[in-house]
C-alpha cells in the first residue's frame, strides 16, 4: 500500500526502515575499519569501543537525548520527549514519530562511536564509556538541536543536509580534544604503530559506504526525488576523493597504498554528506576531489608531530566535515535541493557556513573537555604502562583475538591410551601389514 494513511506515507515508511537499518550497521563496519588499524594486541578493544556505543548511547538518546535534540528552544531541546514521552505512531512528516526518533538515534550512536579512533590503544574502557555517554547528552544534542530541532543555526540559515558540523567535525573536535587529555600512547613516536590487518579496514570502510547510502539518503526523511540526489552523491563525491589520492600516492612515492585508498572513501563520504541534498553530481564530483587534499596532507603532517590522534580521526572527519561544509555553502544550488549558494549568488551562504563551523568546533571543544576532566576527577583516564604493553584485550577484557597456539589437546603421559580422542583415532587406522594385524 503507498497511499496517505493518516499522513504516513507508507513508501517513505518502507524506505526510512531501511535507511535506520543501514545507518545501524554504520557503527559494526566502523568497528572493523578501526580495529583492522591497530595491533593485534588491541583489536577487540578497540572494536568493542564501537560495538559499545549501540548500547550505551542508544539508551542516553531514548532517555534524554532526543528530547533534548527535538524539544522546543533556541539553544537545546525542553524536556517534552524525556523518556520518549509523546513519541509514539502519530505521523512525524510523512513517517511514524517513532521511526524518526530511531533513525536519528543511529546517527547519535556513530557519531560517539567515530571518537574512539582518537584514543584506541590506550584510553581505559570505563571512563571511555561514561564519557560518550555523557557527551550524547551534552554534545552531540544540542548542537544536533541547533542545525537540525530548529535551534538558532537553523533559524540562520545553516545548511547542513546529513551530517557535517552536527557529526563529523563535532565528533571530531572532541577526539582531538580526548587525544591531549588523554595523552599519546607508550610506544608513539619510538616504534611504529601499524595495521595490524588492511583486509579488515577495507571490509569496514566497504560496509561503511553501503550503509552510508541511507545515511546520506535517509536524510531526505522520504522516498523519492531528493534522496535519490543525495544517493547518487554518496556514489560520486567519494570516488573522485578515492581517484584524487590515489594520484597524489602516486605523485608523492610511485605507488598507492590500500590503507590509504580507504582512507579517501571515508573522507569522500564525509565530505559529501553535508551538500548530499543541496548539489547536483557534477558538483558532488569536484566537492570529493577538492576535499581530499586538505586530508590528505594533514596525515602526512600529523605522523611528524607529538600528537597521536590514532587512528586521524580529526584529519578524516574534522577536516572532511569543514571542506564539505565551507564548499556546500559554496555549491549549493536551488536547481538541486532548494538552497542556493555561491554559485546560485547568495554571497552570505558562505559566511554563514563559516559560522556554523566556527560555533561547533567551539562548543564540541569547551564542553568534551569539561565533561573529560570531570571524568578524570572519579578514575583515571589512561591504562598504565604495563597494561598498555600486555595489550588493552589481555588488560581490560581477558580475551584475545586470535590464538595464540595451534589447538593442540594436552595430554599427560600416562592418559594417552585411555583418552577418548587416542581410542577413536586407533579406532579408525588401517591395519599395518607385517604387523600381525595389529593398527
Amino acid at each position: 500500500m503507498n497511499g496517505d494513511l493518516g499522513g504516513i506515507n507508507a513508501s517513505d515508511t518502507a524506505w526510512m526502515l531501511v535507511a535506520s537499518a543501514l545507518v545501524l550497521l554504520m557503527t559494526p563496519a566502523l568497528s572493523f575499519f578501526y580495529g583492522g588499524l591497530v595491533r593485534t594486541k588491541n583489536v577487540l578493544n578497540t572494536m568493542m569501543m564501537s560495538i559499545a556505543a549501540l548500547g550505551v548511547v542508544s539508551l542516553a538518546w531514548v532517555i534524554g537525548g532526543y528530547t533534548l535534540a527535538f524539544g522546543e528552544g533556541p539553544f537545546v531541546g525542553d524536556l517534552r520527549h524525556f523518556l520518549l514521552e509523546g513519541v509514539g505512531l502519530e505521523a512525524k512528516g510523512t513517517i511514524p514519530h517513532l521511526l524518526f526518533m530511531a533513525y536519528q538515534g543511529t546517527f547519535a550512536i556513530i557519531t560517539a562511536a567515530l571518537i574512539s579512533g582518537a584514543v584506541v590503544e590506550r584510553m581505559r574502557f570505563g571512563p571511555y564509556l561514561a564519557f560518550i555517554s555523557l557527551w550524547a547528552l551534552v554534545v552531540y544534542a544540542p548542537i544536533c538541536h541547533w542545525v537540525w530541532g530548529g535551534g538558532w543555526l537553523s533559524g540562520l540559515g545553516a545548511l547542513d543536509f546529513a551530517g557535517g558540523t552536527v557529526v563529523h567535525i563535532n565528533a571530531a573536535v572532541a577526539a582531538l580534544v580526548a587525544a591531549l587529555v588523554v595523552g599519546p600512547r607508550k610506544d608513539y613516536g619510538r616504534q611504529a604503530l601499524l595495521p595490524h590487518n588492511v583486509p579488515f579496514v577495507v571490509l569496514g570502510a566497504g560496509l561503511l559506504w553501503f550503509g552510508w547510502f541511507g545515511f546520506n539518503g535517509g536524510s531526505a526523511l522520504s522516498s523519492g526525488g531528493l534522496a535519490s540526489l543525495a544517493f547518487v552523491n554518496t556514489l560520486l563525491a567519494p570516488a573522485a576523493t578515492l581517484t584524487t589520492w590515489m594520484l597524489l600516492d602516486m605523485v608523492r612515492n610511485g605507488r598507492p597504498t590500500l590503507v590509504g585508498g580507504a582512507t579517501a572513501v571515508v573522507v569522500g563520504l564525509v565530505a559529501v554528506t553535508p551538500a548530499a541534498g543541496f548539489i547536483g553530481p557534477i558538483a558532488s564530483v569536484a566537492l570529493g576531489a577538492v576535499a581530499a587534499l586538505p586530508s590528505y596532507y594533514a596525515i602526512l603532517w600529523r605522523t611528524r608531530t607529538r600528537l597521536d590522534d590514532s587512528l586521524d580521526v580529526v584529519a578524516a572527519h574534522g577536516l572532511g566535515g569543514t571542506a564539505g561544509a565551507l564548499l556546500t555553502g559554496v555549491l549549493a544550488q536551488q536547481i538541486w535541493g532548494g538552497a542556493a549558494g555561491l554559485v546560485d549568488g547568495n554571497v552570505s551562504q558562505p559566511l554563514i557556513q563559516l559560522v556554523a563551523v566556527v560555533a561547533t568546533i567551539a562548543y564540541s571543544a569547551a564542553a568534551s573537555y569539561a565533561i573529560l576532566k570531570a571524568i578524570s576527577l572519579v578514575a583515571p583516564l589512561k591504562a598504565g604502562e604495563k597494561q598498555e604493553g600486555v595489550g588493552m584485550d589481555k588488560a581490560l577484557h581477558a580475551q584475545q583475538a586470535y590464538a595464540q597456539d595451534d589447538g593442540a589437546i594436552l595430554v599427560l603421559p600416562d592418559q594417552i591410551s585411555s583418552h577418548p580422542m587416542v581410542a577413536q583415532l586407533t579406532d579408525t587406522l588401517p591395519a599395518v601389514p607385517g604387523a600381525g594385524g595389529d593398527k
